[in-house]
């Protein structure tokens, strides 16, 4: 279904909001797993599919980057998602009557100073929009989730302190992938490039390896390592670079990544998103 956006998790989560934010008007299908999300896109329940890659906050998304590779599905664009955590709970609950609050570990750690605050437990549940049903399915007066106002919109629950996170640049970005690539035509500015690559086992390689993208004056914004199948010595790297491939800056530098690689796939060339663009500005 072309108008249709999958994502990991319940209705109300962040990567809910995600799409809904990137993608108006489209029907959003929530999945139990990231695995499932992609099989939805695969088995054409889904035109696309929300998957988040890195946080602001708390580093990259281990699961994407050992599953994408392999899924099979491309890099279409990115979103860029900023988290706005809100204390929630049952009609006729207050600050003064709350005692835990609920929610993914990651998110309660991002909300500690409400937290003491207002002296509540922190109780951990499997995710923020989880936390949200839990809490409107119990009722109570005692009992709040930390999770998004989308999540309290869909389960009924007040919203009784809004952007309670510590930190006011907590944002994900996620990747827009499909069946299929949908590259901008060579020439479009303002183009990303994903890509892994395995670099030989020989001495410096990384180094010759990313050498031709200083040469060739091509901005990498992204470069992580993670091993493959609990190896020590196999390891994948997981890159964004500015450009796109076809053009020549761009073209000459993956040619001599690949010339030091192992391995080299190209995952997706696609539009930046304007948040990376306006940051850019800021940073320089």
């Amino acid at each position: 279904m072309t108008d249709v956006i999958a994502f990991q998790g319940l209705p109300g989560a962040y990567s809910d909001l995600a799409c809904r934010a990137a993608y108006p008007g489209w029907a959003t299908l929530p999945c139990p797993s990231f695995e499932a999300a992609m099989d939805a896109v695969r088995g054409g329940q889904a035109g696309l599919a929300m998957l988040p890659c890195e946080n602001s906050l708390a580093g990259r998304v281990p699961d994407i980057h050992r599953l994408l590779p392999e899924s099979g599905l491309a890099v279409v664009g990115e979103h860029f998602e900023r988290v706005e955590h809100c204390l929630l709970a049952p009609h006729g609950a207050t600050l003064a009557t709350l005692r835990r609050a609920h929610s993914h570990p990651v998110a309660l750690g991002q909300v500690r100073s409400i937290l003491k605050e207002l002296s509540l437990t922190p109780v951990i549940e499997a995710d923020t929009a989880g936390a949200a049903q839990i809490i409107a399915e119990r009722g109570g007066v005692e009992d709040a989730a930390i999770a998004s106002a989308l999540a309290a919109e869909t389960y009924g629950l007040n919203i009784l302190r809004r952007n309670v996170e510590d930190a006011a640049h907590n944002t994900t970005r996620f990747y827009v992938c499909a069946p299929s690539p949908r590259p901008p035509q060579a020439g479009t500015p303002d183009c990303v490039t994903t890509f892994v690559f395995r670099v030989r086992n020989i001495p410096a390689a990384l180094y010759k390896a990313l050498g031709g993208f200083a040469t060739n004056g091509v901005n990498m914004t992204k470069l992580e390592s993670y091993m493959l199948d609990g190896e020590f010595t196999a390891t994948q790297f997981l890159a964004d670079v500015d450009g796109h491939p076809e053009e020549a800056p761009v073209r000459r530098a993956l040619e001599e990544l690949a010339f030091f690689s192992r391995e080299l796939k190209l995952l997706g060339t696609y539009p930046a998103h304007p948040y990376r663009r306006a940051h850019r500005g800021a940073a320089e």
